[in-house]
């Protein structure tokens, strides 16, 4: 599952997982006619159901939020692979259904009232509401849908044409009805898919180049609209004050903030400081030592700035070093091995990140469908046919990555590193780490776009020169990192794959060998194997919850052991700074802090200024 523009569980009693399954597998085969759809069982929400159970239905509309983004931008289509797109775009169009936050994964009608599918989901209908309207009044049409997706898949991202290459047509059936027609094969998750479409206005489009970059505001739909520009510097978006969809079932409760401005700033060290200063309103802290060190300042202590940590059930994902295995020195998986060696996450963790992280193992951590332990029977019956083909660890042995005591001393790992380089090939000569076949010495660059990574990545640097290898950290602009970035013009870089609770198509554009030459794709490393291309379409196929968990661990396994990342860490909380001007929600969903749910309150508003003031 993926969604929006560009961008760059525990088991308690098998027999109740095993109940839980059967259903859901029982309820995968009914056709779909009505407002939600889920992608295994029946979606949480009825037809007639009034609000999400996270957001606050009565959330006061009104107010002013700043907030903060990094480098600069040149654009406002980030629909194509061209130019840095502006923050917040997504919030100017809507789609034909919406997610829910409460949910693995389930969609409900926005600008479709009704969606179809049968029982094998070799196709999907929707229909549109008939007062969806653009922000210049006029209808959206089945036109403006149909026009979207041929648009997207002819000239947009890299991404969407392998994200809709099993749709085989688009007609219109109906007045206000789409019907997607799909190509043989099992793909349950398509129907959803389709639903995540951010629709365009062809009317708008049709009389200007969609490939282009473009500072002109587009046409949207939504609940914001651009409402002025200072290039590279700042967008601000306004709520629409006659929005067609303010009153739907999926709306309510959210998008609270009468103005939303994004300022950009230089790097995230500059954004930190001008948050404290009071330039902008709310922050996700993504670093652990800001988290610890970083906030000792009046406002926090006197409750001005609210400082707070909530928990979240999100499956993590993979952070981590990535090879780019197109560099030859990259393309042994016996280096790759030797490398992790050098990595030192427990010193790293104890000395800077204040203890706060969980080291990642899985491409799917912190959820049910992470890889423990050795294959079970329903992911053997994937694995075996595959024999050969993968690493023959998979069938063998847990995949963990390399531990230390945390001391700094990493002498017995090293050695380890140097001896799988050894196998591999490579010897030192004169201090330097050599090819023997060709004498060439071991040297890459480890290419960053975010100077706080720099104190995480020199130290892996150093271990690595002690095992005689030359590395250079290089750290670029934003703008330069993306056209690097999607030109796979770089040796080793941080990459993070984000992964949802019930993962699909997207796994294409991660991992597939046909992703691996599009420029611009997410498969950064560079993978090309047949084993991981038939998981992927096996995993897209999963039939119930309970094939999808099996071949999701599958899949996860066979990555493990590929050793195409050096694993970094994650955490479980969302941590949150913001000045005190806001109300939110009781309730937080699996997925996390749900800020489009969040309003201004207006006492807490007033009264900020002063409260201030009496801070410093």
């Amino acid at each position: 599952m993926r969604q929006g523009i560009r961008p760059r569980l525990f088991r308690l009693f098998a027999s109740a997982l095993l109940a839980g399954a059967t259903a859901a597998g029982a309820l995968a085969d009914q056709p779909v006619n009505g407002l939600g759809i889920a992608m295994h069982g029946a979606p949480k929400y009825r037809d007639d159901f009034k609000h999400f159970d996270y957001v606050n239905p009565s959330a006061p509309k009104g107010g002013e939020v700043k907030l903060a983004a990094i480098g600069g931008f040149d654009t406002l289509n980030g629909f194509v692979i061209k130019g840095r797109a502006a923050a917040g775009l997504g919030q100017i169009y809507d789609s034909l259904m919406a997610a829910s936050a409460d949910e693995p994964f389930s969609q409900y009608g926005q600008l479709a009232e009704k969606i179809e599918t049968p029982a094998d989901r070799s196709w999907v209908a929707f229909t549109l509401r008939a007062n969806a309207r653009w922000h210049d009044g006029k209808p959206i049409t089945v036109d403006d849908v149909i026009f979207t997706f041929n648009i997207l898949r002819e000239k947009g991202a890299p991404f969407y044409r392998l994200y809709y290459q099993h749709v085989d047509q688009v007609a219109k059936t109906g007045e206000r009805t789409v019907k997607f027609g799909f190509k043989p094969g099992e793909n349950r998750e398509l129907p959803l898919i389709l639903g995540q479409l951010p629709v365009l206005p062809k009317h708008y489009w049709e009389t200007r180049d969609f490939a282009k970059t473009t500072l002109e505001p587009p046409l949207g739909s939504a609940a914001y609209k651009i409402e002025s520009i200072d290039p590279g510097r700042a967008i601000t978006y306004r709520r629409v004050a006659d929005y067609w969809g303010k009153d739907l079932a999926v709306n309510v409760g959210r998008e609270n903030f009468e103005v939303i401005r994004y300022d950009y700033y230089r790097d995230a060290t500059v954004a930190l400081e001008a948050f404290k200063a009071g330039g902008f309103d709310f922050r996700v802290e993504n670093s652990a030592k800001e988290w610890a060190t970083g906030y000792d300042v009046p406002a926090v202590k006197s409750g001005v700035i609210v400082k707070e940590a909530l928990k979240n059930s999100r499956t993590q994902g993979m952070q981590g070093f990535a090879f780019n295995v197109r560099r030859p020195i990259f393309q042994d998986r016996k280096v790759r091995e030797a490398l992790t060696y050098a990595f030192d996450f427990e010193w790293s963790n104890k000395t800077l990140f204040y203890d706060q992280y969980t080291r990642s193992r899985s491409y799917f951590g912190n959820s049910e469908l992470e890889a423990k332990g050795l294959p079970e029977p329903e992911e053997l019956k994937l694995l075996e046919p595959l024999r050969g083909q993968i690493p023959d660890e998979v069938f063998t042995q847990e995949y963990n990555p390399p531990r230390t005591d945390g001391s700094g001393n990493i002498r017995a790992n090293l050695m380890k590193g140097a001896q799988l380089l050894k196998q591999a090939g490579w010897s030192i000569k004169g201090g330097k780490l050599v090819n023997d076949k060709t004498g060439e010495p071991m040297r890459f660059e480890f290419l960053l776009n975010n100077p706080q990574f720099e104190r995480i990545v020199l130290p892996f640097a150093k271990n690595l020169e002690r095992l005689g290898i030359e590395v250079s950290v290089r750290t670029v602009d934003t703008a330069q990192y993306q056209r690097r970035s999607d030109e796979f013009d770089f040796d080793m870089t941080v990459e993070i794959w984000g992964q949802s609770e019930s993962p699909g198509n997207e796994q294409r554009d991660f991992w597939s060998t046909a992703a691996a030459d599009q420029k611009g794709s997410r498969n950064s490393v560079g993978i090309k194997s047949k084993a991981i291309d038939e998981l992927i379409e096996k995993l897209i196929a999963a039939p119930d919850r309970q094939a999808l968990v099996a071949r999701t661990r599958a899949l996860d396994r066979v990555l493990q052991w590929g050793f195409w990342v050096i694993p970094n860490f994650h955490t479980n909380v969302d941590r949150l700074a913001y000045w005190d001007k806001f109300g939110r929600p009781e309730v937080t969903p699996k997925q996390g802090a749900q800020f489009d749910a969040w309003w201004v309150d207006p006492k807490k508003d007033a009264t900020l200024a002063q409260r201030k003031a009496a801070a410093n």
